[in-house]
């Protein structure tokens, strides 16, 4: 039963797992987190956001399947954004279990959310030089200081994981795969007995991953999102579990789906370049700011970047830098 496009019914995939559904304070409303049994205990795979909604729909979870908070072993992390990050610590805290995650996103975490983090600041100033107005500017700051109290307490006992270095949970050994685009150093988890895939957020069903360039995001996230692609894709998946949305049964036609979204929106970004254009000027004429959030127009800001990014790199159009010291973006003439 689909009561909407993103609340659906609980879904106890296999025996030994089972999805929560946690709260978020803004539009996408729900982050998938996934309870699994381990030997005599349980692993937490993502942990949402540190609210207390989020910490209700936790414990509402831990009665429904009678797990005790001390015999949680580990928790899992397959990115460090907030909703998956968030209340990592807070679950720590219940459990004394370690946080497991890569080292990529470990370092994000620290220079993201951590109290004397300014990344905020490096965030809005980007947008700015990239013709985002000081009003929204200043709403970016505060959207993100205001994130950034829902990642506290912040885990203080982690421990590092490496793609390709087996993961074993209970009777199931799983193998993390670097999946960087929706974050510089995803991770998800593939069971190949199974052929079951914990995926994060590195393939959605209803919506798409959001693939952002930041002004701290390494590279070029969108080709990095798209050579994630490639390499999923010779995983036999019969089963994905996600991060957000219902679990993937038709996992490789969902792939060729994201390829022909992106390829879109590229043609999309590029007219809209014309003969020269901001990057904020390209964001407004794709996406409908005036229907969004300031939430959702943060990350449709780093959607446009990241694509703009990637176009660059295909010499369709180029970065030109002002003496202002704002950028703006036009087709290419070299």
């Amino acid at each position: 039963m689909v009561l909407d496009d993103l609340l659906y019914e609980r879904h106890d995939t296999m025996e030994g797992i089972h999805q929560v559904q946690l709260p978020l304070p803004f539009p996408l409303r729900i982050v998938n987190a996934y309870l699994m049994r381990d030997d005599d205990g349980w692993t937490i795979i993502d942990a949402g956001l540190n609210y207390p909604p989020g910490q209700a729909a936790w414990r509402e979870a831990f009665n429904r399947y009678g797990v005790d908070p001390a015999l949680i072993r580990r928790i899992v992390l397959t990115h460090a954004h907030p909703d998956h990050y968030g209340m990592a610590g807070w679950l720590q805290s219940l459990s004394g279990a370690p946080v497991a995650l890569s080292a990529g996103e470990a370092a994000f975490a620290r220079a993201q959310w951590h109290s004397d983090s300014r990344a905020h600041e490096i965030t809005a100033t980007f947008f700015g030089a990239h013709g985002m107005p000081c009003d929204l500017m200043a709403t970016v700051t505060e959207d993100i200081v205001n994130l950034r109290l829902m990642t506290h307490p912040t885990p203080v006992v982690l421990t590092y994981l490496s793609a390709g270095e087996p993961l074993t949970i209970g009777k199931r050994v799983f193998v993390p795969v670097a999946t960087p685009g929706h974050s510089d150093d995803h991770l998800v988890f593939y069971c190949a007995e199974e052929r079951l895939l914990i995926c994060g957020d590195a393939v959605l069903t209803k919506i798409t991953p959001n693939v952002g360039l930041w002004g701290r995001t390494h590279g070029n996230p969108l080709a990095q999102f798209l050579a994630s692609l490639d390499r999923l894709a010779k995983l036999d998946v019969a089963l994905a579990l996600p991060g957000h949305g219902p679990p993937i049964t038709r996992f490789h036609e969902r792939l060729e789906e994201l390829r022909i979204h992106h390829a879109e929106r590229l043609a999309a970004m590029e007219r809209a370049v014309g003969a020269g254009a901001t990057a904020y000027d390209v964001c407004t004429a794709v996406f409908p700011l005036q229907e969004l959030t300031s939430h959702q127009i943060r990350f449709a800001m780093a959607e446009t970047l990241a694509h703009l990014e990637y176009l660059a790199t295909q010499r369709r159009i180029e970065l030109v830098e002002h003496d202002s010291g704002r950028y703006s973006w036009r087709r290419c003439i070299c």
